[in-house]
């Protein structure tokens, strides 16, 4: 861990930025600067700060700020990158977002992901019982309900996240946008492996529910409110209830572009 801190103490631009823009707020907005200073200004590195971030949104008489802080900086240590593709992901795609500074105080989809990713470190290193908790805490207090098995890649976007739920084993891949009240669950008929794989550059629209071992193919989109039951194609886009195939993309990478349009076949 003190490797990772060093390598981020170097040169890290994205903390500059973000810090850089939580002064000028301060200045413009005075009855904020203690806010900003607890939350941005008095930290060294992004790995500081979000760890305190963390820590002050699921605090809880059964697990303190300070041990929740702890446990948050020795899950996220090698995970500094990722965490900066989460917050480019954000900023680049959703345009309410005006800055990474934004993203990192007040996106609760980006503060709920990298609180799953604390929780996910603690599922693989057999802390089972503490990841169930932070799980417990994420659904609370963000209205998040990931997992902590699940696996989850970089560069990920929850637009909005009320009402995102991912099941046990699913998998979402690099570069992915998932909007609000989405589901990645199971059918409730199937045991071990059952929930969905959601590949590279996926962009699911907002309320759509995707159900059993599937595989959503790299690219695809899924419109929103669209109940999908069976394996999507890449670059494919579904749409109904339950959904059906509709066309292609307009896009090589619909999640980053955020764009909903497709080809109609």
């Amino acid at each position: 861990m003190k490797a990772a801190m060093a390598a981020e103490n170097v040169v890290d631009s994205v903390w500059a930025e973000i810090q850089y823009n939580a002064d000028a707020w301060a200045s413009e907005e005075p009855s904020l600067a203690s806010y900003l200073h607890a939350t941005i200004l008095k930290h060294k590195t992004l790995l500081s700060a979000l760890s305190y971030h963390i820590a002050s949104k699921l605090d809880c008489t059964a697990l303190p700020a300070l041990a929740i802080r702890e446990l948050a900086e020795e899950a996220l240590a090698d995970q500094v990158d990722c965490i900066r593709l989460d917050l480019a992901a954000v900023h680049g795609r959703d345009p309410a977002c005006d800055s990474k500074a934004t993203a990192f105080l007040y996106f609760k989809g980006f503060l709920a992901l990298q609180s799953y990713r604390v929780a996910h470190y603690l599922w693989v290193n057999n802390r089972r019982p503490m990841a169930l908790f932070f799980q417990s805490q994420i659904s609370h207090r963000l209205g998040v309900d990931i997992h902590p098995a699940a696996k989850i890649g970089k560069g990920v976007m929850f637009d909005h996240a009320t009402g995102i739920v991912i099941g046990e084993t699913a998998v979402i891949e690099d570069m992915v946008s998932i909007l609000h009240s989405v589901t990645l669950g199971g059918t409730g008929k199937e045991s071990d492996d059952r929930h969905p794989k959601i590949r590279y550059g996926v962009l699911v629209g907002a309320g759509a529910k995707v159900l059993g071992n599937i595989e959503v193919g790299a690219c695809a989109q899924i419109a929103a409110g669209s109940v999908v039951l069976r394996d999507v194609e890449p670059r494919t886009v579904v749409a109904g209830v339950p959904a059906t195939v509709r066309g292609e993309s307009t896009c090589i990478e619909p999640a980053q572009t955020m764009d909903h349009s497709f080809y109609s076949n």
